[in-house]
């Protein structure tokens, strides 16, 4: 896509982001959108909104269901329209121009919204219908919906008086900026960072498929000579590097690189940010009568405290931090038998960790790699939501997506109706973020005409020109991930569109996705799909067996690594003074505190945890992941115990209740209609081999 594209639009030509679009499935126009178009875009969608709202204001009739709550669900829609294409062309392929329309708009866009969520005219209809709603003769899915938008607006600030309203407003508007600028500073470090190697000594104990991919990312990076390959700042880069190359000094200088991320004293210094955004977020807090933002946040969760969320992580935390501490004794015994004395420092954990699943499992990364093309892991994750949920993925080739790498299909159901259009964008590059992520250009409603959605997964997958895309089996498990949440996407079937798809609390959105990872590992779906990438062999049952042997390995690593993480944002989150606040002084507390294993690095350090600091999905929820798991082994114990992982029966339960029910039901409601009971924590435990 084409965003350095500066000639200004002559006025004649219509703007293509405002124009019904003609392409197939009405997918965006992504040729002819230019950085130019969004502002002048945002502008006129904005005013229509405002339009649309006052009339639902300015009605003389008494307010009912029809003239406010469902007028309020069909306003906005080309504003949304406009929202849905820009911010996932920020987040997947941006551009300085993209970039500088972002810091424009990002205030402007919060103070739209604010001034509709805090409009009295609007709140004092939802607020009647609210306080009579027994009376209503509403349907479940009719109540439900004025339930979430009477919610929203109180917790938007519409209940506060006057001069509290305007502060909401202000912080709001406020935090929208930071959040613009702390995710573009993170990007600038990433985007920034080469590491350069050369020699063969550089370059020691790293197989073919790390040398492509550091080949490759030199090639789009310009760096000059046949011999340059170089390491870059994206997970799928930095991951393989720490876990097989053989030079100790620059594992450690990785590892310094990936962890002064939004850390480095200047205009792109992510610290300050934070502290501004603390302050703000604990203001807002108390301004809706909340003791933390951590309490405020949660009130809205199945948690719905701090102190629950804490309670499961802490449960957690001390049996997977004993575990890491064996695991680490472990792995300096194994480098000892090897004539190394070492104590195991955070840049030596991926890659003594490999070396003792290769002694304990005889398995190593790069004997798994061969068998997981990504191409193939595409394949299987659509055989299994084909098995789960009867749906069919079809190419689409004519396509014009946003950047050549974008691959297109549509989704049909069991009788071959039109489900909606999933597009795999799957590669890390310069002008998309880090991380993996599921994002929509279309909600699925059915307000007056069914409307369907387009559903996009993100990865950051290394690949080098004219090989397959070898995925590491944590890779092949965000593969799976990811499409989980695409499939609560593609499957929803919700009249409004307040309540589709992913529109679920905040710790129920990843059970699906997370559920969704179960089925890779099933032995008949490795057999179908993990084909050898020169032989086209099966992976071998020996092969398939070490890897279930192997699923508690490393488990007390990875779950202090997240925990940590977790424990760092509640913690955060419930602090009422921000003002004098050290974020490094924070961290070497919080880490004294909690004992946390000197010799595991936190996953996020603050200055570059875009969970939190990016945006507030994630902010005092981090927990969530954790949360969700608990669902996710006890839902998929489920399969286990019916002794058929694709049995029909818990499968229909599944899509009815959780994957096409959006935001319908209680979490804990819909969970229960799938499962039969309320889930037990034990099946956590057990998944990660820490009973």
């Amino acid at each position: 896509m084409n965003h350095t594209h500066h000639e200004k639009t002559p006025s004649q030509q219509p703007n293509p982001l405002l124009q019904h679009w003609e392409a197939s499935f009405e997918m965006p126009p992504f040729d002819r959108i230019h950085a130019e178009h969004f502002v002048p875009a945002f502008e006129s969608a904005m005013a229509c909104h405002r339009v649309e709202l006052q009339a639902i204001c300015d009605k003389a009739l008494k307010p009912d269901f029809k003239n406010t709550v469902l007028a309020l669900e069909q306003s906005g829609e080309s504003l949304q329209r406009v929202i849905n294409v820009f911010y996932n062309l920020t987040a997947s392929h941006t551009s300085s121009e993209l970039q500088a329309v972002e810091r424009d708009m990002a205030p402007r866009l919060a103070a739209h919204f604010n001034q509709m969520m805090l409009d009295q005219g609007l709140f004092t209809r939802i607020d009647a219908l609210y306080r009579d709603r027994d009376q209503l003769e509403l349907d479940p899915e009719s109540r439900r919906v004025l339930e979430r938008w009477h919610l929203d607006f109180v917790r938007s600030g519409a209940k506060l008086s006057e001069p509290q309203r305007l502060r909401f407003a202000e912080i709001t508007e406020q935090l929208a900026s930071l959040y613009t600028e702390f995710s573009q500073n993170v990007l600038h470090d990433e985007s920034n960072f080469s590491m350069v190697l050369r020699s063969d000594d550089e370059l020691k104990g790293l197989p073919d498929f790390v040398l492509a991919s550091a080949r490759q990312a030199a090639i789009e990076r310009e760096v000059p000579g046949d011999d340059a390959h170089v390491i870059t700042l994206a997970r799928s880069s930095v991951t393989p590097f720490m876990t097989f190359s053989q030079r100790r000094d620059l594992r450690q200088k990785l590892w310094a690189a990936w962890c002064a991320r939004g850390e480095h004293e200047g205009v792109h210094d992510n610290r300050p940010l934070i502290v501004e955004i603390l302050k703000r977020r604990q203001e807002m807090a108390s301004l809706l009568g909340y003791s933390s933002y951590s309490a405020y946040a949660l009130d809205d969760s199945m948690a719905q405290t701090p102190q629950a969320a804490l309670g499961l992580l802490e449960r957690v935390w001390a049996p997977a931090r004993l575990r890491a501490e064996q695991e680490k004794l472990e792995m300096e015994a194994l480098a000892l038998s090897q004539g190394e004395v070492l104590s195991i420092e955070a840049h030596d954990w991926h890659f003594w960790a490999e070396r003792l699943r290769k002694a304990r499992y005889n398995l190593q990364e790069s004997e798994l790699k061969p068998y997981l093309q990504l191409d193939r892991m595409v394949d299987a994750m659509f055989d299994v939501a084909g098995r789960l949920f009867g749906l069919q993925f079809k190419p689409i080739h004519n396509l014009k997506l946003y950047h050549p790498s974008v691959k297109a299909w549509e989704v049909l159901g069991q009788s071959g109706e039109h489900v909606g259009v999933f597009l795999g964008d799957n590669f890390a590059r310069a002008s998309k973020r880090s991380g993996a992520w599921m994002s929509t250009y279309r909600d699925q409603h059915a307000l007056l005409h069914p409307q369907r959605p387009i559903v996009v997964n993100n990865n950051n997958f290394s690949q080098s020109a004219g090989q397959a895309c070898l995925l590491s089996l944590d890779d092949a498990h965000t593969l799976f991930h990811e499409f989980g949440h695409g499939l609560h996407g593609l499957l929803s079937k919700v009249t409004y569109p307040k309540l589709a798809g992913t529109s679920v609390l905040r710790d129920f959105v990843e059970f699906p996705s997370q559920l969704f990872e179960h089925w890779l590992l099933q032995p008949e779906i490795l057999k179908r799909h993990a084909l050898h990438v020169e032989t086209g062999e099966p992976m071998p049952d020996e092969l398939i067996e070490k890897i279930l042997k192997t699923k508690t390995f490393n488990q007390g690593f990875a779950t202090v690594e997240y925990l940590s993480c977790a424990l760092a944002d509640l913690d955060l989150h419930q602090r009422k003074h921000i003002e004098d606040l050290d974020l490094e002084q924070f961290e070497q507390e919080l880490m004294a505190k909690i004992a946390m294993p000197s010799a595991i690095g936190l996953r996020h350090r603050l200055p570059h945890f875009l969970h939190l600091f990016a945006g507030s999905g994630y902010a005092s929820a981090y927990y969530v992941y954790l949360w969700a798991e608990v669902l996710d082994a006890d839902g998929f114990e489920a399969f286990v115990e019916a002794g058929d992982a694709f049995d029909p029966l818990l499968a229909k339960r599944l899509h009815d209740h959780v994957y096409s029910a959006g935001n319908r039901h209680e979490p804990m409601q819909a969970y229960v209609a799938f499962r039969g009971r309320k889930p037990a924590v034990e099946a956590l435990l057990r998944q990660r081999g820490l009973q």
